[in-house]
């Protein structure tokens, strides 16, 4: 199976709310792949580029905990995504909306929307997972 067809199908099946603990494991790997570097494994801003950045890194794990305890699911896919023109949490975070669709250009418009959202989706739902 390629790997557009595991995303594709993912991405069904999480907009369908078919696999939670599938969600985890591959938001887990997408944040390991696109953010680990700089707020680190552990997700508490201490990755290993975060002493390079010019901004503070935040820790991601208690993003509940600032919110009253309620994970800002929309704040957290709109600063991941970033295309909405909201600012992360201070520049230069990447933008990882239009890094995930240049991976899947060949999916046509609609089916490269679809598998950005997913990975923007899965990853949310990994960090909502991982709160204190």
């Amino acid at each position: 199976m390629s790997k557009l067809t595991t995303i594709s199908s993912a991405a069904i099946l999480l907009a369908l709310g078919l696999m939670p603990a599938a969600a985890d494991e591959m938001g887990q790997a997408e944040y390991m792949n696109s953010c680990a570097t700089c707020h680190g494994e552990s997700a508490d801003g201490n990755g290993p580029l975060a002493e390079l950045m010019t901004v503070p890194v935040p820790p991601l794990t208690n993003l509940s905990a600032q919110n009253d305890g309620i994970f800002p699911m929309l704040r957290v896919i709109h600063t991941i995504d970033g295309r909405p023109g909201i600012k992360g949490h201070g520049y230069p975070m990447p933008v990882w909306g239009k890094r995930f669709q240049a991976d899947v250009e060949n999916a046509g418009p609609y089916g490269a929307e679809t598998l950005v959202r997913g990975r923007v989706l899965s990853l949310a739902l990994y960090l909502e997972s991982i709160q204190e």
